[in-house]
């Protein structure tokens, strides 16, 4: 389970203001990429939140839905987001780079003076910081900022199902499920798949498999 010892070592050097950033949403089809990013005050956190934060992918859909309103009432919280058209224009790492980036200005001030990421990679910030390999599972404010991006991205994907039905969306949240892929061929391609992505392009371009 994750824990307070990346912020405690980042407190021990000197560093105040810590914030965690993970992101939601690389892989899918379809679909923005999203950021979050969490600033914990330990005293104001519920022992709900202390025991039930986990990386965004272990736990239930339901589970994630109810730790949501907690985190965003006892943290400080910003998302960020990277259009499919930057994805497309920029690559999928690039433009999570960018949302990472634009989650962490979104925290507004007092600005946070280290981050932790999710990750190998760190995006450019106003601040020192550490990439943590596996950081949504090992540390409670990159937990907490996965839970922030995982639900946001999942209630975009939602709203877009409504203005685009067809393609499942609201289960598959653009993911290459079979149903997605069936639906892509029944319906053809939206403004909101990702060009540049393989599957994608293949359908655009089947001169070029």
């Amino acid at each position: 389970m994750p824990d307070f010892a990346f912020e405690d070592k980042a407190r021990d050097q000197g560093y105040h203001r810590i914030s965690g950033i993970d992101e939601a949403g690389r892989g899918p089809w379809a679909g923005p990429v999203i950021a979050g990013a969490v600033i914990i005050e330990r005293a104001k956190l519920s022992d709900e939140l202390l025991t039930g934060l986990d990386d965004s992918k272990k736990i239930s859909g339901k589970k994630r839905e109810r730790l949501y309103p907690l985190i965003m009432d006892q943290m400080r919280t910003a998302v960020g987001l990277s259009t499919v058209e930057e994805i497309d224009e920029l690559n999928i790492l690039q433009a999570t780079m960018l949302a990472m980036k634009r989650a962490f200005e979104n925290l507004g001030n007092p600005k946070p003076d280290f981050a932790l990421i999710d990750g190998n990679r760190m995006p450019e910030l106003d601040c020192d910081g550490l990439a943590v390999v596996k950081g949504d599972g090992l540390s409670l404010s990159i937990a907490a900022a996965s839970i922030i991006a995982k639900v946001t991205r999942d209630q975009i994907m939602t709203e877009l199902d409504k203005t685009h039905p067809g393609y499942g969306w609201a289960n598959n949240a653009g993911y290459g499920t079979r149903q997605h892929s069936e639906a892509i061929h029944r319906l053809g391609i939206s403004n909101h798949h990702r060009k540049s992505f393989a599957p994608i392009r293949k359908i655009l371009r089947p001169d070029l498999t």
